[in-house]
């Protein structure tokens, strides 16, 4: 089978070049007239040093064209995702217009293959989601995507890689908790590396920190970002302004608030280690307007993520983007149309890392083994429509076309033959078979067949990626991994 990745997107385009520049240019007075709220003595000092304006009344932050510019050109315009295998294969190159796309985070509540109801997520949900998305190659990357409910907070941050480092190779992102959780990690993806060095050189982890929308940095998430960046760990600071709660709302004035709240995440980042790996990240939403709740299968949220992939391209910044979720509670056709929907828009955007494109239900707040088998085949068809269609001497096939000549077929020609597995998407999960032999298969429609499949995995032997030498050091230095993900 055929993977794609890493293809140009770049063929949809919400935005004018009009419009961005107006986007660009309202941003820039916000930074300069309105400033950002930053709540860490550390950062704000670095802001002061650079020449912002600093207000330690307000601890408001207000930045100037030439520093914005300044900071946002220090940032690297590419940044590699490292998987860990041996030919490099499993790396995203996240930039430009490359789409990648994977799970996202974090989820309270996990959905049992065949269930129709959720339950508080466990530890032993992140490595059993990692063992099935290390199975699922349209899935790019992992990005960690249950909360484990039976931790205590300071426990999580090295239990979450760890689940995931210990049984997939696919890159592994994941959002922190702790300045200590965040060294620890660290620490034990440099032993896996072999050394600090190696691990800088191939970064197979990543870190997510966010700030609140609207323009606010708060003293956690501005330590744990400046910690990353330190350690040159690729962080993301993605913004999740929603229209009508925490912006305007107009999807216009959303993205000047997701632009303002990113860049001084950016900012931040360079302003503590100049050319850190970072992404300019979004994750905006709308609200429902009848009670205000989280709407995450929204198409204005493929509008406005679409939308910040050419804002990204115009800074030439790496993204870090959403789509593929879906406010049903279930896997049912609205689960499948809105996850396709704003999937398919973002990734022709030219949306880089496209997050929570697998897995997810209910506003964001259940992540389903079966829709993640469901999504890989929802993305393996996206990436199929991102890279288009090749017009050249081989696929027009004129010579063809003269050999073959009217009334002729082309089932049994040699050109027929050469292109056939890598022309055409290879379904992996969807029925193509005519009703009688569908029926005679078990008639199961493509939600049964999803668990089947996710059993299939979960069911099967487990065995961990990482050799058990590597696992005894981790599991000896480290403090506070569980025995649960070590299997030794």
């Amino acid at each position: 089978m055929k993977i794609r990745k890493g293809l140009s997107g770049g063929q949809y385009k919400p935005l004018t070049h009009e419009d961005i520049q107006k986007i660009h240019a309202t941003t820039l007075k916000v930074l300069a007239e309105v400033g950002v709220e930053v709540n860490f003595t550390e950062a704000r000092e670095l802001f002061r040093g650079a020449g912002a304006e600093v207000d330690e009344a307000s601890r408001i932050v207000k930045v100037n064209q030439d520093l914005v510019e300044e900071l946002i050109e220090t940032a690297p315009s590419l940044v590699r995702l490292c998987g860990r295998d041996e030919k490099g294969e499993l790396d995203c190159e996240i930039g430009g217009d490359a789409v990648y796309m994977g799970t996202g985070g974090t989820a309270l509540n996990v959905q049992d293959p065949g269930a129709t109801d959720s339950r508080q997520s466990k530890l032993v949900d992140v490595m059993n989601m990692a063992r099935l998305v290390e199975t699922l190659d349209n899935i790019h990357f992992y990005m960690l995507n249950v909360y484990p409910n039976d931790l205590p907070v300071e426990e999580v941050d090295v239990n979450r890689f760890g689940a995931a480092l210990l049984w997939t190779r696919k890159h592994v992102m994941g959002g922190v908790y702790t300045l200590e959780g965040v060294k620890n990690v660290i620490k034990m993806a440099e032993y896996i590396a072999g050394s600090a060095p190696k691990l800088r050189e191939r970064p197979f982890i990543s870190m997510v920190t966010c700030p609140i929308s609207p323009f606010k940095l708060d003293k956690r998430y501005a330590e744990l970002t400046m910690e990353a960046a330190r350690n040159s760990i690729p962080v993301v600071v993605p913004a999740e302004p929603l229209c009508g709660a925490t912006a305007p709302i107009t999807l216009a004035g959303t993205i000047v608030v997701q632009n303002v709240d990113s860049l001084a995440g950016v900012m931040l980042t360079q302003l503590t280690h100049p050319g850190a790996p970072t992404l300019y990240g979004c994750i905006s939403s709308i609200t429902d307007l009848r009670d205000m709740k989280y709407l995450s299968g929204a198409v204005e949220m493929g509008l406005m993520n679409a939308a910040s992939a050419q804002m990204a391209q115009f800074y030439q910044l790496p993204l870090y983007s959403t789509a593929g979720m879906s406010d049903s509670k279930v896997n049912d056709a609205q689960a499948g149309y809105e996850s396709a929907i704003t999937s398919l828009m973002v990734a022709l955007a030219g949306g880089n890392l496209i997050h929570d494109a697998a897995g997810f239900l209910e506003f964001c707040m259940t992540a389903s083994y079966d829709k993640l088998v469901i999504d890989n085949e929802i993305i393996g068809m996206v990436m199929r429509a991102v890279e288009g269609i090749e017009v050249n001497e081989e696929t027009l096939a004129f010579d063809v076309l003269k050999e073959v000549g009217p009334g002729g077929h082309f089932i049994s020609n040699r050109h027929t033959r050469r292109h056939m597995r890598s022309e055409q998407y290879i379904p992996q999960l969807s029925d193509r078979e005519n009703r009688d032999q569908w029926e005679m298969s078990s008639g199961k429609d493509a939600r049964a067949r999803a668990a089947e499949k996710a059993r299939e995995v979960l069911d099967g032997p487990a065995e961990s990626v990482l050799s058990q030498g590597i696992r005894e050091k981790i599991k000896n230095d480290i403090p506070g991994l569980r025995e649960l993900i070590l299997a030794l």
